[in-house]
Formats: C-alpha cells, sequence, structure tokens
C-alpha cells in the first residue's frame, strides 16, 4: 500500500481520503461499513492516532486524523488498508485492487479550518442525496461528536476539545448541530477540491510555513481558495483523477 507520509509533520490535524478502485462502490452493503468501522477503531488504538471525524461511505472514507509521531497515521492506514483488502477479497473470492493507488492526505489548520473540515465529512452522504441529514447515516461521526453514541466509540473527545479549547462540550454539541442544520437548510452542500485535492488548509500564515516545511516536493502552489481560505497544492496530484 502506498503511503502518503511526505506530507505529514508533526502537531497537525489531517484530513485523510481513499477510494476505492476505479470508483468502484465496494462500500456498498453496511456489513462492509461496519467491517471497516471496527478495524478502523482498532488501528487507530495500535498505532495511537486520535480520529476527531469519518465517515465511510459507499465508495470512499474520509478521516480526520492527528497523531504525535510523524510515522504512526502512514503506519496505520498501510496496515489498515492492506488488511482490510485482504478481507475483503477473502469474503468475496475476489482478486485485484481494493484502493485506488495512494490515499490523499490534506493538512488542516486548526480553528474554523477544522470545524469546516469536520462539518464537510458529516455533509458528504446528505450531498450524495442518500440521506437528509448525518444522524440518518450510521458509518460517520456526527452521533459521537454530538454525544449520542458513546460506546465503541471512534472519536477521541479528548483531542477533538483540545482544538477548541474557548468551547465547553456543550456549547460545541449545540453549536456543531445548529451548523450542520443551518448548512442543510441553506443548501450549502457543494463538494469543495480544497478538502481532498491540497496539500494544506488554512490561512495564509499556515500554509506558506507549511510550504516550507515540505522539503521532499520540488514544485508547489499556493493558493487563495476564497473567504480566507489558502491552500498548498501538489499541481501534479489530483484527487479527482483516481
Amino acid at each position: 500500500m502506498p503511503r502518503a507520509n511526505r506530507y505529514i509533520q508533526p502537531g497537525h490535524l489531517y484530513h485523510l481520503t481513499h477510494r476505492c478502485h476505479n470508483r468502484q462502490f465496494l462500500f456498498k452493503f453496511g456489513v462492509t461499513r461496519t467491517e471497516y468501522r471496527h478495524r478502523l477503531r482498532l488501528a487507530a488504538r495500535r498505532h495511537k492516532v486520535s480520529l476527531l471525524n469519518y465517515s465511510i461511505t459507499c465508495n470512499h472514507t474520509h478521516l480526520l486524523a492527528e497523531a504525535a509521531d510523524t510515522e504512526a497515521i502512514s503506519s496505520m492506514m498501510q496496515q489498515l488498508e492492506g488488511e482490510f483488502a485482504e478481507w475483503y477479497n477473502r469474503r468475496k473470492g475476489r482478486s485485484g485492487g481494493f484502493w485506488s493507488d495512494r490515499y490523499h492526505c490534506t493538512m488542516v489548520e486548526g480553528s474554523r479550518y477544522a470545524w469546516n473540515c469536520l462539518q464537510y465529512i458529516d455533509l458528504n452522504m446528505v450531498r450524495a442525496g442518500v440521506v437528509r441529514h448525518p444522524d440518518e447515516w450510521r458509518w460517520c461521526g456526527y452521533d459521537e461528536l454530538t454525544g449520542q453514541r458513546s460506546r465503541y466509540r471512534l472519536v477521541d473527545l479528548d483531542s477533538l476539545q483540545k482544538w477548541f479549547d474557548g468551547m465547553s462540550r456543550a456549547e460545541f454539541i449545540e453549536a456543531y448541530r445548529r451548523s450542520i442544520n443551518d448548512a442543510i437548510a441553506a443548501h450549502r452542500l457543494k463538494r469543495d477540491p480544497v478538502w481532498t485535492e491540497a496539500i494544506a488548509v488554512g490561512s495564509e500564515e499556515f500554509v506558506r510555513r507549511v510550504s516550507d516545511e515540505i522539503k521532499t516536493r520540488v514544485k508547489l502552489e499556493v493558493d487563495e481558495a476564497g473567504e480566507g481560505v489558502w491552500v498548498v497544492r501538489d499541481p501534479e496530484v489530483s484527487y479527482s483523477a483516481f
């Protein structure tokens, strides 16, 4: 399984996205999504990765994660994605790739950028027209973020609170529910490629600092995406192309 750790720096949040091979609906059935979620929970614990949100759709996955060890996220993804693909192929009597090339990794600044990323992940299946509200989709983090799920949680609520330390848990739940409802009511559901194609998303200061930190890439682009959102892109890589 190819690794994306060349973009991983310590002390940041990461939005990880991975599509099924040829955009096939290999997560079509609930039993497959539930098995992936179970393996994700165990893998995150094993590799000491904190998950702040997740969504398992019918043909791709979204994770928002952080880890103190820069190798932890790539190690978790390598093991999780490889072992899950083997499980799926054995179960289906199938051969061939499950995933479409490497997963994509986007570094996310805290505060409002992390907040927007949380919403973007939870609104995935609403955006796809599968459900009307994320509380109808069992395979995302919305019910954990809003205090509706207490058993077998994936979301590290303590780590989540660290990124929003100006809010109490109750204040976070109320504000998050309201922002999700407002986004749905206002039809603010359009897919935003910055979350799945950029190397980093945040303020101009943040993305320029990230660009300077990444020494392994010769050619990078720093652009303003609008409304105070800046991104670092690798012009040679497009998640949409997968």
